[in-house]
């Protein structure tokens, strides 16, 4: 553990000294994956000067983006309610105050939104970022929030499939006519237009429809860490289901990046706050000294995957700097 935390006190202060000269200087090392890092949700009540340090630390140590989820309230049968700050407000102040850092909602849901305005903010941060925003999409699971937030719940794969054609057409066309059954955005253009080819858009979804709505379109997928078991071993069969998607509608599935999320436990963990704990007993935290870390990620590379978005348990700034030494390792790859 000392020999972890003197790694990690000598990433920061080499990081420091980077920053100091140059906070725009692009990392000039070669991974075998983009490693993220998803921002507390509901583990506890985290105001903006904790998020501001941590997100600066993400940057500062090496690591390649910071995820925020898209939720407004969780309940449960055995705890008090907890909801997380609104994700759009958050993520413009996050581009505003990093510089290298790719970020993004993991996944914002269509069905909270109109799509059209949803267009236009995502565009506006990607201005902001300088082309680093990633635009994660789904269509949203957990119901509380749609009844609690007035947004209907029914249709949902339907309601997101004209949101999408909405969303994309904006962002890679600037204009759309669209009269549909949920959504209408009759001559809309989008002004100013997005960057080109910007932001990348993600599909954060395993459903066989919803891929095939989003392979002709998306630049990566993403899945969650209890859809694999949290495990490279878990990665295969849901690779193969973007594969099918992509073969269905003629698309190259090289074409897209693959993505997951990774629970990670390090000391002082006792289990992350999620919204969905139904399969919170079968899964088996990343643990361990870091080259045990680097090695796993090293297998979720060679199964294909080309970032993993880090849960970190617990997540505040020590374990953004525990975690660090992994990058080091991965580094000298």
């Amino acid at each position: 553990m000392l020999a972890m935390r003197g790694i990690a006190a000598r990433q920061a202060g080499a990081a420091t000294t980077r920053r100091r000269q140059s906070r725009h200087e692009v990392r000039d090392v070669t991974r075998p994956l983009r490693v993220g890092v998803q921002l507390p949700e509901v583990e506890r009540e985290v105001r903006w000067p904790e998020l501001l340090d941590m997100a600066r630390a993400i940057e500062d140590l090496g690591y390649d983006a910071i995820w925020v989820g898209e939720h407004f309230l969780y309940r449960w049968p055995d705890r008090e309610p907890r909801g997380p700050w609104e994700a759009w407000t958050l993520m413009s102040a996050l581009v505003a105050v990093t510089d290298r850092v790719t970020v993004g909602p993991l996944v914002a849901c269509t069905n909270f939104h109109n799509p059209a305005l949803l267009a236009k903010q995502a565009a506006t941060i990607d201005e902001i970022a300088g082309g680093r925003f990633v635009l994660g999409l789904g269509a949203g699971w957990n119901e509380t929030e749609f009844r609690a937030f007035g947004f209907p719940y029914d249709h949902r794969i339907d309601r997101f499939e004209e949101a999408f054609t909405i969303i994309r057409t904006l962002l890679r066309e600037g204009a759309i006519d669209f009269d549909g059954t949920y959504y209408q955005a009759r001559d809309c253009e989008l002004l100013p237009r997005s960057r080109r080819g910007s932001p990348k858009l993600l599909i954060g979804s395993n459903g066989p429809r919803m891929l095939r709505i989003a392979a002709p379109h998306v630049d990566a997928w993403n899945t969650w860490f209890a859809d694999t078991a949290n495990s490279p071993a878990g990665v295969a069969p849901l690779r193969e289901m973007v594969d099918a998607a992509c073969r269905d509608v003629g698309r190259d599935p090289a074409e897209i990046a693959r993505t997951v999320a990774v629970q990670v436990r390090l000391p002082g963990g006792r289990g992350r706050t999620m919204g969905d704990t139904s399969q919170a007993d079968r899964i088996r935290p990343l643990d361990g000294d870091p080259e045990t870390m680097a090695g796993e990620l090293r297998d979720y590379a060679a199964a294909g995957i080309a970032e993993v978005q880090l849960v970190l348990d617990p997540i505040d700034r020590a374990a953004i700097e525990r975690f660090a030494p992994v990058l080091a390792i991965l580094d000298d790859d």
